[in-house]
C-alpha cells in the first residue's frame, strides 16, 4: 500500500508505531500533487511550509507528545486565510492578497501538528455548485463515467477539496458549506463530508459568503477520519461571536456502529418529481441498511421543504451583497487602473467589475435588490420567516423522537463540466435541493458514499442530525458506511 492510500486513522497509527514519518508522508503527497496538474485541485503550493511542519511533527511524535492530527498532510480550501500564503477565495478581486494572520481553524490544526500541503481550488467566494466560477479555472473530478473521457465536475464550492481527497493528493481537506458545498462535492467524488452544527467551528479568518449559513467542516475518505478531523478543528473562539461555548466531545470514541433502537426519519417531501431512479433506489437501499442494523424507520413530514431553495437564494445573496461590499480596491487586493479624472466612485465600479466574476456579480445584484427599500419586506423578511418555519419543522420531528434523518445527498451523480453553464442558473441552483435546509436550520449534516450509478460514478446519501450531536450523527454514518461497503476508487487517468 502506498503512503497516499492511507486513511487519517491508519496514518496516525503508523506514525505512532514508527512505521513511517511525517516527512515521508508529506513527501509522498507532494509528489502525488506534482503529477496531478490535470485535476487543478491545488492552486497554491506550499511545499516548504509542509516539509517544515512535517519535521516539527516528527519531533513531537518522537517525544510522545502528538495529538491525533500530528503529522497528517491536509489541503486547505482557498477560503481560509493562511498567514503569508495567498488566500484569494478563487477571486480576481483578492489577487495578491496574503494575510498577516491565520484563521482560527487552520491555527488549531497547525497547533495540533497538521501539515499544510497547499491551498485548494473552489468556486469564487464559494458561490457555485460545480467549481466552474473559479479564477483559477475548473477543478476536475478524478472519476470518469464509463468509457467516456469527458471531464466531470467535482461539485462545488469545495470542488478542489473533494477532488484532492478522492485522488489521494491529501489525507483530508478543509471545506466550507453554505448550502451544501461540503456534502454535494463529497457525494460527487465518493468521499465523506460533514457540515457541523452552525457555531461548532469558528468562522474567524474564513472569507465570508453568507454569515448566518457558512460553516467549515472536514472532507475525508472515511467517517472515522471525519470524526478525528472534526474534533481537531472544533471549539469555542472568542474572536467569533457566533461560535458556541460548548465542550468538544471525543467524536471518534462515539463510533460504535451500534444504532439499535434509534429512530431514522424518512421525509416524504424529499421525493422529488423527476428524481432519477438510481437515486431513489440508493435511498431505499440505505433505508434498508439502517433497518437491518436495528433502527426503527419512520416516515416523517418536513412541510416547508418546498420553500427552502427560494428562501435560501434570497437570504444567501442578501448576506453576500453586504459581506462583499468591503472589496473595493482601497485597502487590499485588486485595484483597477483609473483614467484621468476618475474619482472614488469610478474606482469602486471598475475594480468590482473587473474583480468579481459573473456568478458573484449576479448574486450581489440579487442581494442588493432584495435588501433595497420597498423590497426588504416583500423578499428578505418573508424569506427569514420561511427559514424559521423550516427550522421548526426539524425541531418538531426531533422532539417527536427521531434521532437522525436519511435523504439523498444530491439529485444526480456528477455531471460534465460545461453541461450547465449555458443553462438557466436556476438549473445549477437545483443541485442544492437536498442540502440547503440543513444550513437554513443550522443543523449538522453528513454525506456518505453508498453506491455507484450505471456509469460507475459514486452516489452519496445524506444524514441530518440534531444540533450539537455530531457524535451521534457520525455513529449513524459509521453504521451506514459499514453496511454500504463502498470501497471503489477512481481509475487513475491524470
Amino acid at each position: 500500500m502506498s503512503l497516499t492510500d492511507l486513511t487519517i486513522a491508519e496514518a496516525r497509527d503508523a506514525l505512532r508505531a514508527g512505521e513511517t514519518t511525517a516527512t515521508a508522508l508529506t513527501e509522498a503527497h507532494l509528489e502525488a500533487i506534482q503529477g496531478a496538474g490535470a485535476l487543478n485541485a491545488f492552486v497554491h503550493h506550499t511545499p516548504e511550509i509542509a516539509l517544515e511542519q512535517a519535521k516539527a511533527a516528527d519531533a513531537r511524535i518522537a517525544q510522545g507528545d502528538a495529538p491525533d492530527m500530528c503529522g497528517i498532510p491536509i489541503g486547505v480550501k482557498d477560503l481560509f486565510c493562511t498567514k503569508g500564503v495567498a488566500s484569494q477565495a478563487a477571486s480576481g478581486i483578492l489577487d495578491g492578497f496574503k494575510p498577516e494572520y491565520e484563521s482560527t481553524i487552520t491555527d488549531k490544526l497547525f497547533t495540533a501538528g497538521a501539515v499544510m500541503l497547499g491551498k485548494l481550488n473552489m468556486d469564487e467566494f464559494a458561490m457555485g455548485s460545480s467549481n466552474e466560477t473559479s479564477v483559477y479555472g475548473n477543478a476536475v473530478n478524478p472519476w470518469r463515467a464509463g468509457n467516456s473521457d469527458a471531464a466531470l465536475t467535482p461539485g462545488g464550492s469545495s470542488g478542489g477539496s473533494a477532488s484532492a481527497v478522492a485522488a489521494n493528493l491529501c489525507l483530508g481537506a478543509l471545506g466550507t458549506d453554505t448550502g451544501g458545498s461540503i456534502r454535494q462535492p463529497a457525494a460527487f467524488t465518493g468521499i465523506t463530508g460533514i457540515k457541523p452544527t452552525y457555531g461548532r467551528c469558528s468562522r474567524w479568518g474564513v472569507v465570508a459568503f453568507a454569515s448566518s449559513l457558512d460553516q467549515a467542516g472536514p472532507m475525508t475518505r472515511s467517517v472515522r477520519d471525519a470524526a478525528i478531523f472534526l474534533g481537531a478543528m472544533s471549539g469555542h473562539d472568542l474572536k467569533d461571536s457566533t461560535s458556541a461555548d460548548l465542550p468538544v466531545p471525543d467524536f471518534e470514541a462515539m463510533l460504535t456502529g451500534d444504532i439499535k433502537g434509534q429512530v431514522i426519519g424518512i421525509p416524504r417531501e424529499y421525493r422529488m418529481d423527476g428524481m432519477p431512479e438510481e437515486i431513489e433506489a440508493l435511498w431505499r437501499d440505505g433505508t434498508e441498511m439502517l433497518r437491518d442494523a436495528g433502527a426503527e424507520i419512520r416516515d416523517i413530514s418536513l412541510p416547508h421543504t418546498k420553500y427552502a431553495l427560494p428562501a435560501y437564494y434570497v437570504i444567501a445573496p442578501a448576506e453576500a451583497s453586504s459581506n462583499l461590499a468591503r472589496y473595493d480596491g482601497v485597502r487590499f487586493g485588486h485595484r483597477a487602473k483609473l483614467s484621468q479624472g476618475d474619482g472614488i466612485t469610478e474606482m469602486y465600479e471598475k475594480t468590482r467589475a473587473e474583480g468579481f466574476g459573473p456568478e458573484v456579480q449576479r448574486r450581489v445584484m440579487v442581494g442588493t435588490y432584495v435588501l433595497s427599500a420597498g423590497f426588504y419586506d416583500a423578499y428578505y423578511n418573508r424569506a427569514r420567516k420561511v427559514r424559521t418555519l423550516i427550522k421548526k419543522d426539524f425541531e418538531d420531528v426531533f422532539a417527536a423522537g427521531v434521532d437522525a434523518i436519511l435523504t439523498p445527498a444530491t439529485p444526480s451523480s456528477a455531471f460534465e463540466l460545461g453541461a450547465m453553464t449555458d443553462a438557466d442558473p436556476i438549473q445549477m441552483y437545483l443541485n442544492d435541493v437536498f442540502t440547503v435546509t440543513v444550513n437554513l436550520a443550522g443543523l449538522p449534516g453528513i454525506a456518505v458514499p453508498a453506491g455507484q450509478d450505471k456509469r460507475g460514478l459514486p452516489m452519496g446519501l445524506q444524514l441530518i442530525g440534531k444540533p450539537w450531536e455530531e457524535g451521534s450523527l457520525l455513529n449513524v454514518a459509521q453504521c451506514l458506511e459499514d453496511r454500504a461497503g463502498f470501497v471503489a476508487k477512481p481509475a487513475k487517468w491524470w
